[in-house]
């Protein structure tokens, strides 16, 4: 194996300085790419986001048909518009309008 390889890349360090604490299993926007926190990160501490897989994450009201390109909006929910929001990924499953979650294959 290459000796500068660091590691898989489907997990990241990241330092919570939102002014918030976020709650294991949240989604947040780091740059351009979306994290899911593996536990709670208080603020001011780091902890690890999940930066792959399918995760179950909340939803904005409307129906999301799967396969949809989705974002994360200011208020760490999962929307279809993607003005002023940052690109999570795509819906797995579809979602109805009544649903709080949605099943989202992150950074795809």
């Amino acid at each position: 194996m290459a000796l500068n390889h660091v590691q898989t890349g489907n997990h990241m360090e990241w330092t919570n300085n939102t002014g918030a604490d976020v709650v294991s299993g949240s989604a947040v926007a780091v740059g351009s790419v979306v994290g899911v926190a593996f536990g709670n990160i208080p603020d001011g501490t780091t902890g690890v986001l999940a930066t792959e897989e399918v995760w179950e994450l909340t939803k904005v009201a409307g129906a999301i048909l799967q396969g949809t390109t989705v974002y994360l909006d200011g208020n760490k929910e999962i929307t279809t518009t993607a003005t002023d929001n940052v690109k999570a990924g795509f819906a797995f499953t579809p979602a109805a309008d009544t649903d709080e979650t949605v099943r989202v294959k992150i950074n795809a």
